[in-house]
């Protein structure tokens, strides 16, 4: 009988054969739809056209790279695992943080489960600022970055020489060439037998410059599509999702961004500044990698102690062009599964082609050289769920986050040698 893990309430079957689940981020489903239309991804048509299974799924709110990430590894949304966001103000502390440290997780992956019952488990990220949260509780593990691969070493990340051992140059955060390295390290981990379950996750670099059906897009693309066929010529079971999709968020006449800068706002609604005891507005899109995207995204949440301050707050920003809505903290908690103690009082999410900003002095938008595109809202919430096996859905309702489990539990394939786990369970 097989051996399964529960993992937050979730049973996996152990890996029958090497399984990868790929994080492509910012990847909409217009993208793959795309490509295939341009005949440069023939391994993703055959698996669309009935060769593989293919679901239009869900993302969880915000829709930002971290929250996703870790719903997808931990098998459940972010009122479970803790991270609402890229960044945050800790009220315990007065400041304002990136959650990039283990410390703000409250609930295992089942990547450190299945490591810590003796599965081979490797995570190769693009950006670093991911590492750390994914790796954390990995036993015996390879978990690295792609930003930082020249850096491995065995005591942090379970590889040495990665570069060499690969065979890549170290790309450029700001690249194309940074995805196709994690890629690439995943196609080789398999073929050196170093994982058995695999979690690769991208950057959305392209997509934020480029939309589903670009030149630019149909290329970056149609190298996903190699890797995709290069990981299934070696029997993998691979499942692909994303964190988020992406729209455009600027004038279609004039190409400029169209923002909201809730900061200036907020202080104009009220009459006083943060400094003279007005709101604090935090942008959870914000992460060191802000020159493609200038930190603008759908989603932002505000804090604001006194009640006549967020019924004054809520009515004149829900009466803003471009505001979708406006939602108490217990509201937004309740509808978008957020931890209610990591948001503000007030969260706001913008129409589908504007974003949020705080105070217009504060964003630096010198870097976006084609029209912005961003994410974060709940327009960006449809995302695919891409396996290259025939397998059933066990639900209607397919999130992002049931990615390892099609990969792990819905596939049938013959098992190969046996793999001693043991039960690992968190409440």
């Amino acid at each position: 009988m097989s051996t399964t893990i529960s993992v937050n309430g979730r049973d996996y079957r152990k890996p029958q054969r090497p399984t990868v689940v790929i994080c492509m981020d910012g990847c909409e489903p217009a993208y793959l739809q795309a490509a295939v239309a341009a005949g440069v991804a023939p391994h993703i048509a055959a698996l669309l056209a009935g060769q593989g299974s293919y679901f239009r799924a869900e993302g969880v709110m915000p829709s930002f790279t971290n929250p996703n990430n870790l719903s997808i590894v931990t098998g459940t949304p972010p009122a479970v695992h803790g991270i609402c966001g890229n960044f945050l103000y800790d009220q315990a502390t007065g400041q304002e943080v990136l959650m990039n440290d283990p410390k703000w997780l409250r609930a295992p992956s089942l990547l450190a489960a299945f490591s810590q019952a003796g599965t081979k488990v490797a995570i190769v990220t693009s950006k670093d600022k991911l590492r750390r949260l994914l790796g954390h509780g990995v036993k015996n593990g390879i978990c690295f970055s792609a930003e930082h691969a020249d850096k491995a070493n065995l005591a942090e990340h379970g590889i040495e020489n990665a570069l060499e051992f690969f065979g890549m140059p170290l790309a450029n955060v700001y690249s194309a060439e940074l995805s196709e390295f994690v890629f690439a390290a995943g196609v080789k981990l398999v073929e050196a037998k170093r994982a058995e379950l695999l979690y690769l996750s991208t950057t959305d670099y392209v997509q934020h410059k480029h939309a589903p059906g670009t030149p630019e897009a149909n290329s970056f693309y149609a190298m996903l599509d190699r890797y995709l066929a290069a990981l299934d010529k070696l029997g993998c079971i691979v499942a692909l999702t994303a964190d988020h999709g992406m729209n455009a968020k600027h004038d279609p006449l004039t190409g400029q961004p169209q923002v909201i800068y809730l900061q200036d706002l907020a202080d104009e609604l009220l009459g006083r500044t943060l400094e003279a005891g007005g709101a604090r507005v935090i942008l959870p899109i914000t992460d060191p990698y802000v020159v493609h995207h200038g930190a603008l995204g759908s989603f932002a949440t505000i804090y604001v102690s006194d009640a006549k301050d967020r019924e004054r707050l809520s009515r004149g920003i829900a009466a803003t062009p471009g505001v979708m809505e406006v939602l108490g903290r217990s509201e937004a908690a309740e509808r978008f599964e957020l931890a209610a103690d990591r948001i503000g009082d007030l969260v706001v999410v913008s129409e589908q082609s504007w974003t949020l900003g705080t105070s217009e002095h504060r964003h630096d938008l010198s870097g976006l050289t084609v029209p912005l595109r961003s994410h974060g809202g709940t327009t960006e919430l449809g995302v695919p769920l891409l396996i290259n096996k025939v397998c059933k859905a066990p639900h209607l309702r397919l999130r992002n986050f049931d990615a390892f489990f099609m990969a792990l539990n819905q596939v049938d394939v013959a098992p190969t040698a046996s793999i001693t786990a043991k039960t690992v369970t968190h409440a």
